[in-house]
């Protein structure tokens, strides 16, 4: 990785950042002067392209590959960050899954809560005071408890995401005795995604029907909150919204 890094940088890590929502955000981490580290699972080619496009813009990045479901690569990814950084100000957790078509029926909530817990605590140590761990997820999967129209299919993964989120605000105690801030990001189905695309095959009136409820959030939009929440002090625990605004009228009933 390049440590070539201004002593006064932020050093942030986007999980799952390759392409999507998690490449947009890095970008704009990248814009506002953050060193920017791109991890990714298998698809280098693409990460190194986000990275790439960062440095022609002025920015700052590096690659780290990693599959964060794998104890021993979280491990590694832990000790390069220590070794060319010595510290990480703001972790994104964006990496997720489960609809993979050759994924195993456990799969989602190893991913979704199990590794989300996992890459926390082991980046915890290396955070300063004042870093931020963010969380980013959906509504289909925040608000699984008050509404259940999820999509055909997306069921199991909206709830290993809420499981996810559940396990890291039971977290924030720990968070908070290191001085380190924790929020949730949670949006709308968002326009141009690969989640989109697959359920547009899948069960295109769920995509339709957000579609008729508002215009859904463009990926810049869904990073340009992520950035925020990554950025700015806030509430611990502190929900961002993206779109959906029927869904927040539905909870608000609910209260």
């Amino acid at each position: 990785m390049d440590s070539t890094v201004r002593e006064d940088q932020r050093i942030v890590l986007v999980t799952g950042a390759s392409r999507g929502i998690g490449a947009e955000a890095a970008a704009q981490f990248g814009a506002s002067g953050a060193h920017v580290v791109v991890n990714f699972r298998e698809k280098r080619k693409r990460a190194r392209d986000v990275v790439d496009a960062i440095v022609a813009s002025g920015g700052s990045a590096s690659v780290l590959g990693a599959d964060v479901s794998d104890p021993a690569a979280v491990e590694t990814m832990v000790q390069e960050i220590s070794r060319t950084f010595g510290r990480l100000d703001a972790l994104v957790l964006n990496a997720s899954g489960g609809l993979e078509r050759d994924a195993d029926p456990g799969y989602a909530l190893r991913l979704n809560r199990d590794a989300q817990v996992k890459l926390a605590t082991a980046m915890l140590p290396l955070m300063p005071e004042g870093g931020r761990i963010v969380f980013v997820t959906s509504h289909q999967a925040h608000f699984i408890h008050e509404n259940g129209d999820v999509p055909t299919g997306y069921t199991p993964i909206a709830r290993s995401k809420r499981a996810g989120e559940d396990a890291l605000r039971a977290l924030i105690p720990e968070f908070r005795s290191c001085g380190v801030g924790f929020a949730v990001v949670s949006g709308d189905m968002i326009d141009g995604t690969i989640i989109v695309r697959l359920l547009e095959r899948r069960d295109p009136d769920s995509v339709e029907a957000r579609r008729a409820a508002g215009p859904l959030p463009t990926v810049e939009d869904f990073a340009r909150v992520i950035v925020r929440a990554g950025t700015e002090a806030a509430a611990d625990g502190h929900t961002y919204f993206v779109g959906g605004d029927d869904y927040l009228a539905a909870a608000a009933r609910t209260r």
